[in-house]
């Protein structure tokens, strides 16, 4: 009898213990709800939207038709195909497909049969 007279006083204890604990519980979700209640009746106005940055250009490796055009574009006088192989180290059919499908977009022109400079 005494021992479960003990057991009772240790469970009573125990639920009151959790009793209290709910109540914080309650008692902090209701500040809450109400500090959400505040904070959304004091309308903030709209921010402006910030300008992005430009992203950092990361170094890329030059194609070879980039190559190409660069170094017609730095010739004066204009150069031909072998010149162009000994500069580059490409092929000659390669080099004429470049400065053929450059000289259609523009990035070079011909200056003469063979020769070609920058646009």
């Amino acid at each position: 009898m005494k021992k479960l007279k003990k057991d009772l006083q240790a469970v009573s204890k125990e639920l009151k213990a959790l009793a209290d604990k709910t109540e914080k519980i309650m008692n902090a979700v209701a500040k809450l709800d109400t500090a959400q209640v505040k904070t959304k009746a004091k309308a903030k106005p709209a921010k402006k939207p910030r300008a992005k940055k430009p992203a950092a250009k990361k170094a890329t490796a030059q194609t070879a038709t980039d190559r190409v055009v660069n170094i017609i574009k730095r010739s004066k006088k204009g150069l031909d195909v072998p010149t162009l192989a000994k500069k580059t180290g490409l092929a000659d059919k390669q080099i004429r497909n470049i400065v053929f499908k450059a000289s259609k977009e523009g990035k070079i022109k011909r200056a003469g049969r063979g020769i070609y400079v920058g646009a």
